[in-house]
């Protein structure tokens, strides 16, 4: 299995009813701006670069933006945030992603969700997680080189801590708490947290520009120990 099949079998995958459900309501209906566009609709895989050492997990597409345009944080407002900080970080050839095939390429990074669907309000379930967990554990069997996973809020904080348990890498009790900035060391790959550049968080100025590019600094120098 390379990361092609892996991508193939993914964009197949029916095993969350609700979530097939949601992805595929809202690829009929669209929204009125892009009413003209055909939409992804189905489960969005990772990208990025095959020897990446850095591993960035998000929550899932959103509705009109990954799950239109079938790559994650393309054409949203959070990808707005994330790709100018993986550019000005030296991740990423251009500040902006809108489409598939708009040129976009990632250094050192590979980019992905914990649930490759996009769920009702955003919020997917537990279960929908763990049926979803295998796609990421899948990405990092395959992108030996990985070291770090940036963890875009707590949902995915959360799933990292999951995948690392998988892989057969101790993850301490209590549970380490998630929050910006947060680092968990371990052998093969160290969890970072960083506040997911939602509307909510960069609106309100609880994540700044500044903010997320410290974390991808940070991510950076432990790839490179």
């Amino acid at each position: 299995m390379n990361l092609t099949g892996l991508e193939r079998e993914i964009t197949r995958c029916r095993r969350c009813p609700r979530l097939v459900a949601w992805r595929e309501q809202v690829a009929h209906e669209k929204r009125a701006a892009f009413a003209d566009q055909d939409y992804w609709g189905r489960p969005v895989p990772g990208f990025g670069d095959a020897d990446a050492r850095v591993y960035i997990l998000g929550l899932a597409p959103a509705a009109h933006g990954g799950n239109r345009t079938g790559r994650m944080f393309t054409g949203d407002r959070s990808g707005d945030w994330l790709f100018a900080a993986l550019h000005a970080s030296g991740f990423a050839n251009q500040p902006t992603s809108v489409g598939r095939d708009d040129g976009l390429e990632l250094h050192d990074c590979f980019l992905a969700a914990s649930v490759r669907c996009a769920p009702p309000a955003n919020r997917p379930t537990p279960a929908e997680r763990d049926n979803c967990l295998p796609w990421a554990r899948g990405e990092l069997d395959l992108l030996a080189r990985v070291r770090v996973v940036v963890c875009l809020g707590g949902f995915a904080w959360d799933a990292a801590l999951r995948l690392r348990a998988d892989l057969g890498e101790r993850v301490p009790r209590p549970k380490p708490r998630f929050g910006h900035g947060a680092e968990l060391g371990g052998e093969r790959l160290v969890l970072l947290g960083c506040f997911h550049p939602s509307q909510q968080n960069t609106f309100t100025g609880r994540l700044t520009v500044g903010m997320m590019e410290a974390v991808f600094a940070r991510a950076r120098e432990v790839a490179e120990q």
